[in-house]
């Protein structure tokens, strides 16, 4: 075989395939000796390959000599599927035995994840501790490693697991959304997909003179096995140049150049890929081909439903799916509006603080509801020469489950800025002394999209179910709370209340209770019980202890008897209980860390009593909840407004 010289890059043309398709072929799942569904996809945007019985996808174009073989790897590192145990968590494996980078298993902690099983893809989340749980324990400054990987997936035992259609051996990997931003786009292994995005492209095309074979090759973690079989079976070659690898003597290698190698964010620029693909087709001797087609791949099942459950399932994913810091908290407000029933529009008001306030029933024996809008998050504090922006938290997090991921700058008009938290390239402690955000721009055109000092920073989110009964997202804590008070509001007439009710909608609980203060200024003298409707941690998790608390989700909402703010004495724990046996609504009592809105009335004599529903994961990415036990919090709130304060 005789290689190709290098030569030079064709001058620059106008980009023919636009980042938001390349970030389609990102996202795309395919593990190692399980790529159909990538070369599926391919199929579908890109008709007339061959598969053969390795996997990979074979398209001969043109005929004679000289006769070029242009190929890429489909395949990227995955976990796998190696235990289901019996309280339905999944263990993983990895069976190659290496990393794409030092700290590959710490960027998955906490994050959601896609098990593809032979029926279709099947959403979940990596266990991480609660931060709120923290104290309760030990330092954790290790890496997070495979070996304490738990995967949610919303089962309860190994038969829900099997229902899923999971089973042992299946790929895990990291859920990334299609992400384009400032001209880059990221995810997994994004320079060796641009590379089989501009080899299968190029398939499109007939070289003026002899014969290309494109190959689409399967099992590359594995000693490139599909790629090796591919052309040993194809005779005699004149020429190869594959996306992977080395140059060698007979090889050519076309490299992309990428930014953040080897993590979840790894980028490439839209020009670096428009220069990748020039050098395909100029090695294969086809003609400039047009735009990169988008690819379609199956998505799991998100919100909704059509079960009990649905209605709970989409109020709670329209608010989660809300960005809104501490501070930053109008669409979140706005989405409680819209939310609202009719009659109660007209009654709710808005504060000084930004809170919603609705007031109903006659002015005696006051009980107020109040559940937080806001959730965690940064905010930028400075902009830095590079486009960088430097960050401080806004609630108490692990940073370590932000960096690498995709980010999020909101700016006062337009849709947000889309970047990514830089990651660490290596790392001997777990947690990042400083997290900064990058937005493909420098200081002055990021300044000029609206990027201010104060401006909020989040990453991407998206709600899903889990299992049966299962919720997942980021900022359930306390989008639950506030779904539970729409859902009690739905459910009571509005001519009902004997007794004065306020139901409020706080700002600012995760920096310091702001909003609630307001509110204990303003109704703290009249108000005789005060129900926080927040979360609770709980330990129900195989990362923590069961000692403390422990209330298990699917059991019931909770009446938060003791946290680090408030107490509500037996008494009142009894009368809640009762309360929510007579209407037969599971109930659950317990004790755990954080702070509640409640507990700036009771200086002003005012009884907390918190109410909750059970929570894994705190502040975190991979919060999962129960469906059932934020219904069951909604019939209580119905059931306590309803029921005399004296």
């Amino acid at each position: 075989m005789c290689a190709y010289a290098t030569g030079t890059v064709a001058a620059q043309q106008a980009p023919r395939s636009g980042g938001d398709a390349l970030a389609t072929w990102i996202v795309a799942p395919a593990s190692t000796g399980r790529e159909r569904p990538f070369t599926d996809a391919i199929e579908r945007a890109i008709p007339g390959w061959r598969r053969d019985a390795m996997g990979n996808l074979v398209m001969h174009r043109g005929s004679g000599t000289p006769r070029r073989v242009i190929a890429c790897a489909l395949d990227r590192f995955s976990f796998f599927v190696s235990e289901i145990d019996g309280e339905g968590y999944i263990r993983l494996h990895d069976p190659m035995g290496s990393r794409p980078s030092l700290m590959w298993d710490q960027f998955h902690e906490g994050q959601r994840i896609r098990v593809q099983t032979r029926r279709g893809p099947v959403p979940g989340v990596i266990a991480v501790r609660s931060t709120h749980l923290r104290g309760r324990r030990g330092a954790d400054s290790s890496l997070a490693s495979i070996d304490g990987f738990y995967v949610d997936v919303g089962a309860r035992s190994r038969a829900d697991v099997a229902s899923l259609g999971i089973a042992i051996l299946d790929p895990v990997s990291r859920e990334w959304p299609a992400w384009s931003y400032a001209g880059h786009v990221a995810g997994p292994a994004a320079g060796a997909r641009a590379g089989c995005a501009a080899v299968a492209a190029a398939a499109r095309g007939t070289p003026a003179r002899g014969e290309t074979v494109f190959i689409l090759s399967a099992q590359s973690e594995l000693n490139f096995a599909g790629y090796s079989a591919a052309l040993a079976r194809l005779g005699r070659v004149d020429s190869v140049a594959t996306t992977f690898g080395s140059s060698r003597g007979d090889v050519v290698h076309i490299a992309v150049t990428t930014r953040f190698d080897g993590t979840l964010a790894e980028s490439v620029a839209d020009s670096a890929f428009e220069s990748l693909r020039q050098r395909v087709e100029t090695l294969a001797g086809v003609p400039a081909t047009g735009p990169l087609p988008p690819l379609v791949v199956e998505e799991p099942a998100r919100l909704g439903g059509t079960d009990a459950l649905g209605g709970v399932s989409q109020l709670l994913g329209d608010f989660t799916n809300v960005y809104s810091v501490s501070a930053h908290e109008r669409p979140m407000h706005d989405a409680v509006m819209a939310a609202l029933p009719a009659w109660a529009k007209t009654k709710a008001v808005t504060d000084s603080a930004g809170n919603i306030v609705l007031a109903l029933g006659p002015d005696r024996d006051t009980a107020l509801f109040v559940a937080h809008m806001d959730e965690i998050g940064y905010e930028v504090t400075r902009v830095n020469a590079d486009g960088s922006v430097s960050l401080r938290t806004r609630g108490g997090f692990f940073q370590s489950l932000w960096e690498g991921q995709p980010a999020l700058l909101h700016i006062d008009r337009g849709a947000p800025i889309k970047g990514v938290f830089v990651p660490r390239n290596s790392a001997t402690v777990k947690q990042p002394r400083d997290v900064t955000a990058w937005f493909g721009l420098d200081s002055a055109a990021l300044i000029s999209r609206g990027a201010i000092v104060g401006a909020s920073v989040t990453s991407y989110k998206r709600a899903t179910r889990l299992g049966a009964t299962r919720f997942t997202a980021r900022s359930i804590d306390d989008r639950a709370g506030c779904a539970a008070l729409i859902l009690a509001l739905r459910s009571i007439p509005p001519g009902a209340f004997t007794h004065k009710v306020i139901f409020a909608f706080s700002t600012r609980e995760e920096t310091g209770l702001e909003g609630a203060r307001v509110l204990a200024a303003q109704f703290g003298a009249s108000v005789t019980r005060v129900y926080a409707i927040d979360t609770f941690v709980s330990s129900d998790s195989p990362l923590e202890s069961h000692r403390f608390a422990f209330t298990p989700i699917g059991n019931g909402a909770v009446v938060r008897a003791v946290d680090n703010s408030s107490t509500a004495g037996p008494e009142e724990v009894d009368r809640i209980v009762a309360i929510a046996n007579a209407a037969h609504i599971p109930i659950q009592v317990g004790t755990t860390n954080g702070g509640n809105d409640g507990s700036t009335f009771v200086p002003r004599g005012a009884i907390a009593v918190p109410l909750s529903w059970p929570l894994r994961y705190s502040h975190s990415p991979a919060e999962v909840i129960d469906l059932a036990d934020v219904g069951a919090l909604g019939r209580l709130v119905a059931a306590i407004a309803l029921h005399s304060e004296k």
